[in-house]
């Protein structure tokens, strides 16, 4: 199964609004994601598509989580024919958590 450990960035950590965002792009990937403090703190590993077990976890910035893909296959090796499509999910929602892609412009109400 891929995995991918990343510290997360920002003071503020997984908050709220991070978290929505990292939700959603859990859902929108179609593939079941876990995700855990690297430290083995909290409530352990909780579905990565879950916004309260992601807040559950209470993730501050600087520290570090683990990313789990199942590959479409489901081969515990991860050598199945998702895998490529598993590393590249982990890649991005790793991208999203480590501050590697501009934050989503907040709209104002005038």
């Amino acid at each position: 199964m891929p995995e991918c450990r990343v510290r997360v960035a920002g003071p503020d950590g997984l908050h709220a609004r991070p978290a929505a965002r990292f939700v959603r792009a859990v859902r929108e990937c179609g593939l079941a994601v876990r995700m855990d403090r690297a430290d083995g703190a909290g409530v352990g590993p909780v579905n990565a598509a879950s916004i309260l077990g992601v807040l559950a976890l209470g993730v501050q910035g600087g520290e570090e989580i683990v990313l789990t893909c199942e590959d479409e296959g489901g081969d515990a090796d991860g050598r199945a024919d998702g895998a490529g499509r598993a590393e590249a999910v982990l890649r991005r929602l790793a991208d999203l958590v480590s501050g590697n892609v501009e934050e989503e412009p907040v709209h104002r109400i005038p």
